[in-house]
């Protein structure tokens, strides 16, 4: 696993440092984080213009919906799924949610009991939400989870090894993860609240891009503070630096303590001032939450309404 016991010696070690310091050297790393809080008050100013219907009905088309509680059962998940499947029925002029986001072990009940096609199976892995584990147990999660119906892949990202100064340690992860997810979508979970900085933030967003994330996320949820504006700003002005220097297009998800309507059309403004109308996908774009399903379906369709 790791590249530096094959050769038993410090020289590989160090050439892998200086790969990893050249990529980040490519990029504008020093960001003052005051100068980011200018930016996002900037964009906020737009958030107003994007509050229409089209937006919502969008928006609820990018939700990972989420339940990641350690009270799910088989019977909690199967139902979860099946108001999926009810919702087209139900509302069949509007677009479905994007995706259902689960523990690994419940990829099979959402694979088999999912009916709508549109909708993808994404499952947390490799240690979720702390990432402290075995890199080969994070490989066999994640190759079970995707042989058990997963067809996305959330994982967080080794913030320790990260904070640590060890960036071989967390980019051979993250391109094992990859190698193992195939052409399935790899989501790499920055936890942003507690990489605290915009340097730290800038830095873990090239890494994991240049390792093989499709996604780059905020955070898994479980630590606070969760999304910020200011860490979604960051995240995608580095995905635009990318693809400026690659023409490879990566996704930007949201998530944690996205608990209102107004949350997510912030994001929304971000990711279409920031990165543009080419964004504006939910295979480019997703939101990670349950909460804001209920909340943007009552503003479509114009009453309150607790369908999820």
């Amino acid at each position: 696993m790791n590249k530096e016991s094959n050769c038993g010696c410090s020289h590989h070690h160090a050439e892998e440092e200086s790969k990893y310091t050249f990529v980040l050297n490519d990029y504008a790393q020093a960001l003052d984080d005051s100068l980011v809080e200018v930016k996002v008050k900037e964009l906020l100013n737009k958030v107003e213009d994007n509050n229409t219907l089209e937006v919502k009905k969008f928006l609820f088309n990018c939700i990972d919906l989420t339940t990641l509680k350690c009270t799910d059962s088989e019977e909690s998940v199967l139902k979860f799924t099946e108001k999926v499947n009810e919702f087209d029925e139900k509302y069949p002029d509007l677009p479905n949610v994007a995706a259902i986001c689960v523990y690994p072990n419940f990829a099979n009940i959402v694979s088999q009991s999912l009916e709508v096609e549109s909708v993808g199976i994404a499952c947390v892995s490799g240690g979720f939400p702390s990432s402290q584990t075995f890199q080969e147990v994070k490989i066999a999660e994640t190759a079970m989870a995707i042989h058990e119906g997963a067809t996305e892949i959330d994982i967080v990202l080794s913030v320790g090894k990260f904070l640590s100064g060890d960036y071989e340690g967390v980019c051979d992860e993250i391109e094992e993860l990859k190698s193992v997810c195939g052409e399935k979508h790899l989501k790499v979970i920055l936890e942003t609240g507690a990489l605290k900085s915009a340097d730290n933030i800038k830095k873990a967003s090239i890494l994991s891009i240049y390792s093989g994330a499709d996604f780059i996320k905020t955070s898994t949820g479980k630590e606070s503070p969760a999304a910020t504006p200011e860490a979604a700003y960051i995240m995608c002005d580095t995905i635009k630096e990318y693809y400026n220097k690659t023409g490879s297009k990566i996704g930007f998800k949201p998530a944690g303590g996205i608990n209102t309507v107004h949350d997510a059309l912030v994001y929304y403004t971000i990711v279409k001032e920031v990165l543009g109308e080419e964004w504006l996908t939910n295979n480019l774009f997703r939101l990670g939450t349950s909460r804001l399903a209920n909340l943007l379906l009552s503003d479509i369709i114009g009453e309150e309404t607790k369908f999820f």
